[in-house]
């Protein structure tokens, strides 16, 4: 049994890749963090198709938002539970029964409702932040988990700032959640301040020291603020996490949310020194970014690992004749895999002349070997004077040489 209920062998929603090897989980924030970056609120009809779509890709837990925030993000949230079949649907809820009893309200028909608390535990939020001392937080970490626990089997309590905050007292509330029926303890590095070799201590520490640990999943959430987020999750991974939070394109608050579509490939081409299978359906990466981005707005820099533009183009004539004669030489992943098109080979003044002949040989053009030096020097030329040669301007070189030489389709016989 998963700690959001699901049966450990029930593999018919969410086929893994492989079946050997750990289980990995992905819980998708999109919904929720994700939208809480400036410019990319969504409709209730968006958040809705973004959901049945994660359900596609596969994710085992979606955050379908913070219901006690408005009216609004609450009925978005409860009719995500009510139609997405497969993923455990989830609400953020801050340490205050209002606020859980909000959640709950709005996931308790999905298939597989759980209810995320959190409050924070570093000194700052404690003290300037929620205006607390310790030993108060202490108190509510026990008072709202066990109250969420009467509410619903499955709870998630995140203790947020856990990488800024003091060890020792993260293992104290951890133990004391823990105690009240936590099934899953998420540690989130909320500013992205870590180094993966802290996440990774975080986590190996909170799983040595906190009695009933064995019984409990752990969960990371990690920001980009210092470009770690990846990083920090796989090294969470590494150190005994079976669960990473993340967002789709990896938006969120500030810099954004680790990249689900980073770690999934993360784990699949190491697969072999990482040992380690995951729920998702790798090929539907590309259609849930492109999905994400056209309903917030929020635009895939091209050269995002995996699913931006150029994550599977080729420029250099160096790398174009090696991809060309093996696909190995310069991608450790292919773009089919993840949903991304194919490989595209970009023809542009650093090009050699293996990619000028794919590209004719693409859009169904013969040139004779006599005729290539021309051919090659012209497009050198325009090359020189334009980003990228396309088709229809590769089309114009071959035309305007016909004008002054034999058909270059022609065969002499």
């Amino acid at each position: 049994m998963t700690a959001d209920g699901r049966p450990a062998s029930d593999e018919a929603q969410t086929p893994a890749l492989e079946t050997s090897g750990e289980l990995v989980e992905f819980f998708d924030t999109t919904l929720r963090d994700g939208e809480q970056s400036p410019g990319a609120t969504l409709h209730p009809s968006d958040k809705l198709e973004i959901a049945h779509q994660l359900a596609k890709l596969g994710v085992d837990v979606i955050e379908a938002g913070f219901p006690a925030s408005s009216p609004g993000d609450f009925e978005a949230v409860q009719q995500i539970a009510r139609e997405v079949e497969g993923p455990s649907v989830t609400g953020l809820a801050r340490a205050h029964r209002g606020d859980i009893d909000a959640v709950f309200e709005a996931v308790r028909d999905a298939q597989r409702p759980l209810i995320h608390v959190f409050i924070g535990v570093s000194d700052v939020h404690i003290i300037k932040k929620l205006g607390l001392d310790r030993a108060t937080v202490l108190a509510r970490t026990a008072e709202s988990v066990a109250y969420a626990r009467e509410r619903c089997p499955w709870v998630q309590f995140s203790p947020e700032d856990a990488g800024r905050a003091d060890l020792d007292y993260l293992c104290s509330v951890v133990e004391v959640a823990v105690q009240a029926g936590a099934s899953v303890i998420n540690l989130p590095d909320t500013t992205g301040y870590c180094l993966p070799s802290e996440m990774a201590e975080i986590v190996a520490t909170i799983r040595r020291e906190v009695s009933g640990m064995d019984k409990v999943l752990v969960s990371v959430h990690c920001h980009d603020d210092l470009g770690l987020a990846t990083a920090n999750s796989l090294a969470g991974i590494a150190a005994g996490a079976r669960r990473v939070e993340g967002c789709i394109n990896g938006i969120g608050e500030r810099a954004g949310n680790a990249a689900i579509e980073e770690v999934v490939m993360a784990l699949r081409v190491r697969r072999p020194t990482l040992h380690l299978r995951d729920n998702l359906r790798a090929t539907e990466l590309g259609p849930t970014s492109r999905m994400v981005s056209a309903l917030t707005g929020m635009v895939v820099p091209p050269n995002k690992p995996v699913v931006g533009t150029n994550a599977f183009a080729h420029a250099s004539g160096v790398h174009q004749h090696g991809v060309l004669r093996e696909r190995s030489t310069y991608e450790i992943m292919s773009a089919e895999d993840v949903g991304a098109g194919e490989t595209q080979i970009v023809l542009t003044a650093r090009s050699g002349r293996h990619a000028l002949v794919h590209r004719l040989d693409r859009i169904g053009i013969q040139v004779p070997d006599g005729q290539m030096p021309a051919l090659w020097q012209r497009f050198l030329e325009v090359a020189d004077s334009t980003k990228e040669v396309e088709d229809e301007a590769l089309m114009r070189i071959v035309g305007e040489l016909t004008l002054h030489q034999p058909p270059l389709g022609s065969v002499a016989t």
